[in-house]
């Protein structure tokens, strides 16, 4: 076994995913899930010697040391944080989300993991056509999900030098796969698709690049085994193109005689041609599952 790690989020989409492919590198994860969760299940089938599921709120996060039954000498190697509340736009919920992720950087220390990995967004930067998005450019996000984001990247660390961790930022883009939830816009067409539905697109002229869940997992892994502490980097793969070549890929995979609408470009126009130039330097993680592959998960 290679140690023990956290996960926070660990039933959600990615978080699943991230569990199991930290099970299959050896690691021995702890997971924390929300109580109750239809979820739950998605980490709770693996063996015990493999997956400890803690159902904790992020709110008390700051209980499971005692949970645990923490002793001094104990050590995490890294604490994965990829929990948070919904609501991209209630200020509200994000301003908990913000705190909670203190509070769980703050437990990361007083378990003495050694490395904090925290999941940001592309939705940090906000408004960008025309341009790589490299990590040096300066977010401007205009919900409060995406400024959420920005404020927990810059508040964990400064915590984090404060406690002396190291730290490390993910800024993610859009992740499909296998328990992409619906409300998103693949699975919402594939559905619409199969039951022979008609869906009104936006104009699909944006650039946007999709990147596999296992594919995502895999380079928070990496990122915790040879990120640089105190870096930021993009998590894509890398490969972007107009929207409508992946909706037009979708309608030949799943209904070629289907006929697509596309409407108006979309009021924000967000375009996304990320680099994952920094990743794969600091790292060697590449991307290895192409969308056509990853739309087998939604059959």
């Amino acid at each position: 076994m290679k140690g023990k790690v956290i996960v926070t989020g660990a039933a959600g989409f990615i978080g699943a995913h991230l569990t199991e492919q930290l099970t299959v590198a050896g690691y021995k994860v702890i997971a924390v899930v929300r109580p109750g969760s239809i979820h739950n299940s998605r980490v709770s089938r693996f063996p015990s010697d493999s997956v400890t599921v803690v159902p904790l709120e992020m709110s008390e996060i700051e209980r499971l040391p005692d949970i645990l039954e923490h002793r001094s000498g104990d050590e995490y190697i890294s604490f994965y944080h990829l929990a948070l509340h919904g609501g991209r736009n209630d200020f509200n919920i994000q301003l908990a989300n913000t705190l909670d992720s203190i509070k769980a950087l703050e437990t990361a220390d007083k378990l003495n993991c050694r490395r904090f990995i925290c999941t940001g967004s592309q939705a940090e930067y906000g408004v960008i056509r025309d341009r790589i998005i490299t990590e040096d450019i300066e977010p401007n996000p205009f919900s409060a999900y995406g400024a959420a984001k920005v404020a927990i990247c810059h508040l964990t660390r400064v915590r984090a030098v404060q406690l002396g961790i190291d730290w490390v930022w993910g800024r993610i883009f859009s992740v499909i796969g296998q328990y992409e939830p619906f409300g998103r816009m693949l699975p919402d067409l594939i559905k619409k698709l199969q039951n022979g539905e008609s869906m009104l697109l936006s104009s699909c002229e944006q650039n946007w690049d999709y990147l596999d869940a296992i594919d995502a997992a895999q380079a928070l892994i990496a990122l915790a085994e040879n990120g640089k502490s105190g870096e930021i980097y993009n998590i894509a793969n890398g490969d972007y193109h107009k929207l409508k070549y992946f909706t037009e890929l979708v309608r030949k995979h799943f209904a070629p005689e289907a006929v697509l609408s596309y409407g108006t470009d979309p009021d924000p126009f967000v375009s996304l041609q990320p680099s994952i130039e920094k990743i794969t330097e600091d790292t060697g993680w590449i991307p290895k599952i192409s969308f056509i592959e990853s739309l087998k998960n939604y059959t």
